[in-house]
């Protein structure tokens, strides 16, 4: 069976372009999603995943309709694989139950993985420096994450210069003792490496 699984990003987008597309292709059944791809919670998506069966074809309007990322994609289409289902995609002339689909898909599988070293190979490097230099990775400590959230707010505010420090303090529900450590903390955020990822 021909399964199509079309996505907008918007309430506000319109479904039909994709849902004529897989029609016209042929798909017997398809689940329609107004979500972001950034949205993890999916439902229509894990509904057709959950009935999936052997012999079944899985149809997008395009790549990017169908996964978050590269390696979502990667991961969903190989578990397509593992069940026995075929992957097309529209607009990028892929289908998996050809040669050509599966070669083009074991090269995207590639990058993925080759993306996933280059990033593992530079957070090490970063934190072999900072240790090298003294400096420990991740929050600064004594401070949640709420409470860094806090302090970047904070900085925000009192850097843009409209707000006093009794102000802020009110805005976020804090103490003027609090509203100037973080000012003081944030200050330093040029030569701590660890709290400049939250800023």
């Amino acid at each position: 069976m021909k399964i199509g699984y079309a996505r907008v990003s918007t309430q506000d987008q319109k479904l039909e372009l994709q849902t004529d597309a897989l029609t016209h292709y042929g798909c017997e059944q398809l689940y329609k999603e107004k979500r972001s791809g950034k949205n993890k919670e999916r439902p229509e998506l894990e509904q057709m995943v959950s009935q999936l069966r052997s012999g079944d074809t899985v149809v997008v309007w395009k790549l990017d309709r169908l996964g978050r990322s590269l390696r979502d994609l990667i991961d969903l289409v190989s578990d397509f694989k593992e069940r026995g289902v075929d992957f097309v995609s529209l607009q990028d002339g892929i289908n998996t139950a050809t040669p050509t689909g599966r070669f083009t898909f074991n090269i995207f599988a590639s990058l993925a993985e080759f993306e996933r070293e280059i990033i593992r190979e530079r957070t090490k490097a970063g934190l072999d420096a900072a240790k090298a230099r003294g400096r420990k990775g991740g929050r600064p400590s004594g401070l949640s994450k709420v409470a860094m959230e806090k302090a970047v707010t904070v900085k925000i505010l009192f850097d843009s210069g409209t707000k006093t420090v009794e102000e802020i303090a009110k805005i976020l529900n804090i103490g003027r003792a609090t509203c100037y450590r973080y000012i003081n903390l944030t200050r330093s955020c040029r030569e701590d490496e660890s709290l400049n990822n939250y800023l």
